[in-house]
């Protein structure tokens, strides 16, 4: 039997279910007739396309004058090819602002489709959830407590990218979308650094709502198998501890809510370890903050990333998807308040995290486990078009496969939160107040000079920059430690307390080691940049002169002996002389953030 990756204790549970399987399946429901405004050109076309963005424009406005009561349909940005980004703001409780919401204690909910415009099926699936929950015909009463804000497409121009194969490796509808965005930002990378002009509109909509639960309606890339829809919920295996405690009930209510209505879901991301070999298993993870789901556990609020299987027909992912945004609307409707008073305590607690250990990032340990996963035969033959091994898929012969899951998950990188906060000298603090204020993180800045300050600094002993871009950047991994110094800091310096709601997101950004932060995405590349050199011949004077002294002639020799490739390198062993000598420039490697213990006046 063939051997493949992660999944639950939740998968042995689930109904072994025919490959044609059922209820989720089926077309969804038919709804008004085809001249209302409010039945999408997919629901018209049986599933078989999807309509184009001025399709949403119209039913964002079609949906608020149908029900003006309950519905607001609003601008929250606008993309770089001058196309307005809408978002339906729906509830039938009264609370139709963020302010009403906040001061009426009702919780809200943001569902998100079209991140990559390819994967197009929340957008259908949104747009009849909301109109069956508008007619009281799903999520009875959910609306009543809560306000749900639906953005149908996030990558608007990407949407608008048309075309058949735009999504080789999907099965409908028609045409859709492209990934990316039309300056090329694959949006769903880009929570934390937010380079585009999308995503900083999303931010800001996140932020005048501050939604308790946010949901990111993909469509999986990868293998062919039997199973249609993951569902994956952080805080869960990372961020604040009460809040993993409700995240995995909430995930488990909504896979069984899925696998009731004949769905086969998932608790994982379905990719395999090596990517076109089932047999390598899965390795499950905390996703880092340049995802939805990484980012909004760093804010004390679920995130959860759903995919339903691109191998599916599109009227199967849609119903699926639909599925789950009501099951979303009955669960925040019945728990929304107990998770706006957990959310609070969170953030009291993340406001007290001074001197405690905060992991950055996560993965999976060794431990490997066996879990049953539907799939179907499969083979891995030598290819004459590739000449590697290629892949190939039966669907007319399901298998349950026995998968490896590597499940358990660890920090992989932990900092201990500085005592009072971090401190950004004068000279990049505009640069660090920049990510700052997208994200809502408080600072100020410092008036008076600070001479011979206590600090804690950050010095690069090696920097990796990787070879190829990613996302126009060109991201570096640091190796190094804080250690105690002196420094003298100007007036105009940033100071960032950690203690505040969202110092998890302070120091994601501002510890040089965490995996999205300002440094590990470039944006302190020059301080790693050696721009001043000595001149080999003035090198050897400096040597012979600093040789004289008995003690480094001892450590000169000492370094000889012990490191061979020292020895054999003459620049390594000028160079070794050079940072010795009061002319090294002793801010090469400097990390330009700082912590105190201590809060400047």
């Amino acid at each position: 039997m063939p051997r493949i990756r992660p999944a639950l204790l939740l998968l042995a549970c689930l109904p072994l279910l025919p490959a044609a399987a059922g209820a989720a399946g089926a077309t969804p429901a038919a709804g008004p007739p085809d001249g209302s405004p409010l039945v999408t050109i997919a629901e018209r076309s049986g599933f078989v396309r999807t309509g184009r963005y001025d399709e949403v424009v119209s039913l964002c406005a079609g949906f608020a004058d149908r029900h003006p009561d309950a519905v607001r349909c609003i601008d929250f940005g606008t993309t770089p090819e001058g196309r307005p980004m809408k978002a339906l703001v729906a509830s039938l409780s009264g609370a139709l602002t963020p302010e009403a919401a906040r001061a009426a204690g009702i919780p809200v909910l943001l569902v998100q489709g079209g991140i990559h415009a390819g994967e197009v099926d929340g957008k259908d699936a949104g747009f009849l959830a909301l109109r069956q929950a508008l007619a009281g015909e799903a999520a009875g009463g959910a609306l009543e407590r809560l306000v749900l804000v639906f953005v149908p497409v996030f990558n608007v121009d990407g949407h608008e990218r048309f075309g058949p194969w735009n999504r080789p490796n999907q099965r409908g509808p028609e045409e859709m979308g492209w990934r990316t965005t039309a300056q090329n930002y694959t949006l769903n990378r880009d929570y934390l650094k937010a380079d585009a002009p999308e995503m900083r509109a999303l931010l800001a909509l996140v932020d005048a709502w501050d939604p308790i639960a946010y949901v990111d309606l993909h469509a999986t890339n990868g293998a062919r198998f039997e199973h249609d829809i993951s569902v994956q919920v952080e805080p869960l295996h990372s961020g604040d501890p009460a809040l993993r405690t409700a995240g995995a009930a909430l995930r488990d209510a909504l896979l069984a809510g899925l696998a009731a209505q004949g769905s086969l879901p998932l608790p994982f991301y379905p990719s395999f370890e090596s990517h076109d070999d089932p047999s390598s298993g899965i390795v499950d993870g905390a996703a880092p903050p340049r995802f939805s789901h990484g980012y909004f556990t760093l804010r004390n609020r679920f995130g959860l990333l759903v995919e339903t299987h691109s191998w599916k027909e599109y009227p199967v992912r849609v119903r699926i998807t639909r599925n789950l945004v009501v099951g979303m609307l009955e669960q925040v409707a019945t728990h929304g308040r107990d998770w706006l008073r957990l959310a609070a305590d969170a953030d009291a607690r993340s406001a007290a995290l001074a001197g405690s250990t905060v992991a950055l990032d996560y993965m999976a340990t060794d431990r490997v486990r066996d879990v049953d996963f539907r799939g179907y035969a499969w083979t891995r033959t030598p290819s004459p078009v590739s000449g590697d091994l290629a892949t190939r898929y039966d669907e007319t012969t399901p298998q349950l496969w026995k998968m490896p899951l590597r499940d358990e998950i660890v920090p992989r990188r932990s900092a201990t939160a500085p005592g009072a906060g971090y401190l950004v000298p004068a000279s990049h603090a505009d640069q660090v107040a920049r990510w700052l204020d997208v994200h809502g993180v408080r600072y100020r800045r410092v008036g008076a000079a600070m001479d011979d300050a206590a600090l804690e600094v950050f010095r690069a002993e090696a920097t990796r920059f990787a070879a190829a871009p990613s996302e126009g950047r060109q991201r570096v991994e640091l190796d190094g430690e804080w250690r105690p110094e002196r420094r003298d800091l100007v007036p105009g310096a940033l100071f960032v307390p950690i203690a505040q709601p969202r110092a998890r997101l302070a120091m994601a950004i501002l510890e040089p080691q965490a995996p999205d932060s300002m440094a590990a995405w470039g944006e302190f590349n020059n301080a790693f940049e050696r721009k001043e050199y000595m001149e080999a011949y003035v090198a050897e004077e400096v040597a012979r002169d600093m040789l004289r002294d008995a003690g480094v002639r001892r450590e000169f020799e000492a370094r000889l002996a012990q490191d061979p490739e020292f020895a054999a390198s003459p620049r390594a062993r000028l160079d070794w002389f050079y940072r010795r000598h009061s002319s090294w420039d002793e801010r090469f490697g400097l990390y330009p953030v700082f912590r105190t213990a201590a809060t400047p006046p």
